[in-house]
């Protein structure tokens, strides 16, 4: 795992239109010190976006194993089916 940008709180105050611009071209988060400690990450909506749909797309995938073990859940076409769109939401 990489690890993530820091940027002190102060410096945040003083050029957030730079930082702002920063995030934009990045997908990379950013993590926001107060007295050298971590308070916030911030992150591009774009990343955000995507790190949503990937858990939700992890929580089905979950929710399918369990269904399996207790011997529920769907066919292989409809569970592909319904991750191809979860997919297909991540490239727009």
């Amino acid at each position: 795992m990489k690890i993530p940008a820091i940027i002190p709180v102060t410096d945040l105050r003083q050029d957030a239109a730079a930082v702002m611009k920063k995030l934009q071209d990045s997908q990379d988060p950013l993590v926001v010190t107060q007295r050298g400690r971590a308070i916030a990450v911030i992150q591009s909506i774009d990343a955000y976006e995507k790190s949503e749909h990937e858990r939700e797309l992890l929580k089905l995938l979950a929710v399918g194993e369990k269904e399996i073990t207790l011997g529920e859940g769907y066919s292989l076409s409809s569970v592909m089916k319904e991750a191809d769109a979860l997919l297909a939401k991540d490239d727009q």
